[in-house]
Formats: C-alpha cells, sequence, structure tokens
C-alpha cells in the first residue's frame, strides 16, 4: 500500500488464522459486554473517503464496515461478498464480468449497483483524487492516460452492463486481479450518498453509507474515537455476533498496555521496549503479514553503491539474527528476499514464494572484506564515507546505529553517517537521490509477488534508488503481457525477477513484518490476513 511503504515499524505486522482461546486467564470480554469488541488505532482517521485518503487507519475501518466484490476467509482464500461468486476472465484474460448479489443493501436500505463501482473507481483513479492511490488501477482499460490527464475518467474500462452486472477490461490480463478487489480502494460508494453529500463524502460518518456488517458511528471528523454498530441492512447479519465495535487513538504502546489490563481494550498492538519486555506473556501474539523492512540502496551515477561489489559486501556483513533477537526483541524475523514469506504460494511448485527463492547466503565477513576492497579499487577510492537516511523515530534509530557498527567494525575505511529526521525529509531526499542507504519497508498490496517486484522495475516511481536491470524488467514485462495467461511461465518469470534482485542486491532484506498484540484470551472468530487488514466482523467472544 503506498501510505503503507514507509510506515514506522511499530504501525505494521502469512497464513491467515482465525484465533481461538488459549489458556485461561482472569481477563474477561471488556465492561463484561460480550458483544461489544474494544479495538484501537495507531492515528487519526482523516477521512473515509476512499479517494481523498488511503491510509492504514482509514483501511482498518472501512474493511470491517464495507465490502468488495470479495472477502478473505480464514484460510486466506477469496469468497463472495458483492459478487456472486468468484468469477473467470474471457477475452484471453482481459475481460472480467462480475454479478452483483441482489440481496445486497447500503445502510439506507438502497440496493448496491454496478453503479457504485464504476462511480467509486473513476472518482479514484482521477488525477484530482487526493489519495496517491490512483496507480493501483494501472492495467485496467485506459488508467494510464487517465492518471496523466490525457483521458477522462469516463474512459476508465468499467462500465454497468446493467444495475447488478459489473464488466471491467483490461489492457492486458492480470492474473492477480480478483485478489487486488480485498483493496478497500476497490470497494463501491453508494451513488445516492456520493449525490447527496457531495465534497463532503466521508468527512464524518454521517456523510456517507455502508455495504458492510457494521456502520460507522460517531466520527465527526476529528475525534478520536469512533463506534462501528451492527448493520440491520447487511445481508449476512445471521453471521455477526457482535452488537457494536469501538475503536479509539492509541498512539503510546504503554498507555494501550495499560488500557488492555484495565479491561478497556481487547486487542492491544504494543511496540519498542513495552513489547520487548512482555514478549512471554501469555496473551501475547505475532501478527505476522506479507511485509519486509529492508535497506534501499542509491544505484544512482557517483554514488558508491552503483558498485555491484560494494553493495554484497554490505549484504554479507550482517548479523540479521542479531538484529531481530538483540536489538528488536519483538518476535520479528531475518529476511533475505524481497517478497515476503507467506505472501504467495507458488501453484506450479506448491512452495511459498520467498523460501523457493531464498538465497541461502549465509553471513561471510571475510568474504565480505574482499568483495569491498575489490569494490573499492573499482570505483578508484580508498574510503567511503555513507550517508544512511531513515525517519527519526526510536526503532528506525536503533536499526541505523547497527548497521552503522556492523558496517565500521568489519569493512575497512567505511563510515556510515546517520541522518535521522522526519518523514516528510525522508521522502525529499529519496526523490532527490541525497542518500547512499534508507531505511525502507514495503507491504504489499495484494497477494502475488508482483506487488513487491513492480516496485524495483526501472521505470516505477517508487524506484528510489534507480536500479536498472534488462532482465529484471523484462522478467516482469513478460509476466504482464504474454505469459500472464500461462501459470508455468509466469511463475517462471517470478523467481527469476527475485533471484535477480538476490544477485543484484539492490535492496538488502532486513527483517519481516510482525507486530504484537496482547489478546482477550476469549476473543475468537477473527481473521488475521498476511496481506490487507484484520476482518473482525465474524469475531466473538466464548
Amino acid at each position: 500500500m503506498k501510505h503503507k511503504k514507509i510506515l514506522a515499524p511499530f504501525l505494521i505486522v502469512a497464513t491467515a488464522l482465525t484465533l481461538a482461546a488459549c489458556g485461561n486467564n482472569s481477563q474477561n470480554s471488556s465492561n463484561n459486554d460480550d458483544k461489544t469488541l474494544h479495538l484501537m488505532q495507531s492515528g487519526e482517521l482523516m477521512s473515509l473517503d476512499t479517494a481523498k485518503q488511503a491510509n492504514l487507519n482509514e483501511f482498518n475501518t472501512l474493511t470491517n464496515s464495507m465490502e468488495g466484490l470479495y472477502r478473505s476467509n480464514k484460510k486466506n482464500q477469496l469468497v463472495p461478498a458483492m459478487a456472486t461468486k468468484v468469477v473467470k476472465p474471457t477475452d484471453n484474460g482481459c475481460v472480467y464480468t462480475y454479478h452483483i448479489r441482489k440481496d445486497a443493501k447500503w445502510s439506507n436500505g438502497d440496493p448496491v449497483t454496478a453503479e457504485d463501482f464504476v462511480r467509486s473507481w473513476r472518482r479514484s483513479v482521477s488525477p484530482t483524487s487526493q489519495s496517491g492511490y490512483g496507480y493501483i488501477f494501472k492495467g485496467i482499460e485506459n488508467a494510464d492516460q487517465i492518471i496523466d490527464g490525457k483521458k477522462k475518467p469516463s474512459t476508465l474500462g468499467v462500465k454497468a452492463l446493467n444495475s447488478k452486472t459489473l464488466q471491467v477490461k483490461l489492457d492486458y490480463p492480470m492474473p492477480y486481479f480478483n485478489k487486488m478487489q480485498l483493496l478497500p480502494i476497490f470497494f463501491p460508494q453508494s451513488t445516492t450518498a456520493l449525490k447527496k453529500f457531495g465534497n463532503q463524502y466521508g468527512s464524518a460518518s454521517n456523510k456517507m453509507y455502508y455495504n458492510g456488517a457494521f456502520e460507522i458511528k460517531n466520527w465527526t471528523g476529528s475525534n478520536l474515537s469512533w463506534n462501528l454498530v451492527k448493520n440491520k441492512d447487511y445481508y449476512d447479519k445471521k453471521d455477526i455476533k457482535l452488537n457494536k465495535i469501538t475503536m479509539q487513538v492509541v498512539k503510546d504502546a504503554n498507555t494501550a498496555h495499560q488500557l488492555f489490563q484495565d479491561n478497556k481494550l481487547d486487542d492491544a498492538v504494543i511496540t519498542g521496549p513495552t513489547a520487548q519486555g512482555l514478549q512471554k506473556n501469555k496473551n501475547l501474539y505475532h501478527y505476522k503479514r506479507a511485509g519486509v523492512y529492508y535497506l534501499r540502496l542509491n544505484l544512482r551515477n557517483n554514488r558508491p553503491f552503483r558498485n555491484r561489489n560494494l553493495r554484497r559486501a554490505v549484504s554479507l556483513v550482517l548479523n540479521k539474527e542479531n538484529l531481530v533477537n538483540k536489538v528488536l526483541s519483538d518476535g520479528s524475523k531475518s529476511a533475505n528476499t524481497f517478497v515476503a514469506p507467506g505472501l504467495a504460494i507458488d501453484p506450479t511448485t506448491n512452495k511459498d514464494f520467498s523460501v523457493e527463492t531464498d538465497p541461502h547466503e549465509a553471513r561471510d565477513v571475510a568474504k565480505a572484506k574482499q568483495l569491498w576492497k575489490k569494490g573499492l579499487k573499482e570505483i578508484n577510492q580508498k574510503k567511503v564515507t555513507l550517508k544512511y537516511n531513515t525517519d527519526d523515530q526510536t526503532i528506525s534509530k536503533n536499526v541505523a546505529q547497527f548497521v552503522q557498527s556492523q558496517i565500521e567494525e568489519n569493512l575497512p575505511k567505511a563510515n556510515v553517517e546517520i541522518h535521522a529526521v522526519p518523514t516528510k525529509n525522508v521522502q525529499n531526499d529519496l526523490a532527490s537521490g541525497n542518500f547512499d542507504m534508507n531505511f525502507g519497508f514495503w507491504f504489499a498490496d495484494f497477494g502475488d509477488p508482483i506487488s513487491d517486484l513492480n516496485v524495483l522495475q526501472s521505470d516505477n516511481v517508487s524506484n528510489y534508488g534507480k536500479y536498472n536491470n534488462a532482465n529484471y524488467d523484462r522478467n516482469l514485462n513478460l509476466a504482464k503481457t504474454q505469459n500472464a495467461t500461462q501459470e508455468s511461465k509466469y511463475w517462471a518469470n517470478m523467481r527469476a525477477a527475485q533471484q535477480q534482485l538476490n544477485k543484484d542486491m539492490p535492496v538488502i532484506p532486513l527483517y519481516t513484518m510482525t507486530e504484537s498484540h496482547l489478546l482477550n484470551p476469549k476473543l475468537k472468530g477473527f481473521y488475521w490476513h498476511p496481506v490487507g487488514e484484520a476482518d473482525y466482523t465474524r469475531a466473538y467472544f466464548k
């Protein structure tokens, strides 16, 4: 997700699972109400309009109050939501025709229609959209030209054939297109609400309608708490056991811990020293998601890491196990591939994609020193000073100091300057190329390796390190065109692309995304997925 890409490590978190009660505990359901679930969010809501905002807190809230064409079940499989079934494309993989369920309604009683999807997607792909997420529509007919302002949003390849039939035309086959429909950016928006509320749509909870299991209530546009109340018009309301979900903004881990102890939170996200100190707590669970924290290297001309041997030397000198076990100590696991474990199973091998493409190259300081010496000679330098760019949050600075010590202690004539600045400044430096190393994070938009690998294609706007490899680009382009509908060739392209990254090392994976949660032991029935937000709509207490 674009607005998740460079978030602080404490904000985010391979297989989806349904949590069951794990042992006895004195904590009961909050306030002894077994129909109300109490959750926290890490920050404020800015808007509920996905054409204006596409951030973590908004998506967390909308995932539990709205639905797109599909949902993801406890086995992380697509199941019908607004669509009547999971469809297969026609016209060589370029046309998807969805039938909208007849009993789908908005919270004002209106039926959900195909036009509700059309209007929503056109608004989000428009150049005037403020979400910064229009790129996710690339591949749908005319999306590129619309984003560039060369065509009108009305030309987007999405059409309501009738009130209950939605047709989508693609520029090229996208075998992962159905998986993308889990993203809230693809959710419908009530045509009636858009007309009634105009520019105020989504600015407060009463300025929109909902088609999911719950309706959002009591959010005025600026307050730090809101409720989700059971939607009486939801088509599957018989399976919704909660009457209400409360959400409140909690930014401090100690506060989250205290609220959990006071039975005011059923699910508390803890971070930093608080999480480190509670790793043996019987109510602690690790939420593992398909994201990787990594070092982005600057391959621009006249930068040290233009040299491959210097890049490989740094990758071999880092003791990632010490990083996750001694510096982080929060349940994180070391990472060796840019594509995270748990993101996708390669259907041609039935293996986890990250596992099967893992280079299995162990830390080797002696080899790193040889490569470093060779690289310095190749760039005609006796020593180098590396600018390490990161945000100014404590955990990010701790990682920076670890990397600094590993490089300076083991690679001769290497000096690392840490520049820890606010996120906005980090972005400015990335865009201008004013860095050598950057502590980055990437969380997949959908459950396919291409969601990650696209970021490092030479023409991708998020490819801040300017990695440019013809073979890498070729494999991705083949996967998007002539091999898109040929499963064995498509996945061969995916493997070849990741293996090229392993060889070139334009990014150095450090550790996978893990979030520490304190959970009410009576809480059951919710789904944690490797991609997308947690689904609490079917949760209950037992």
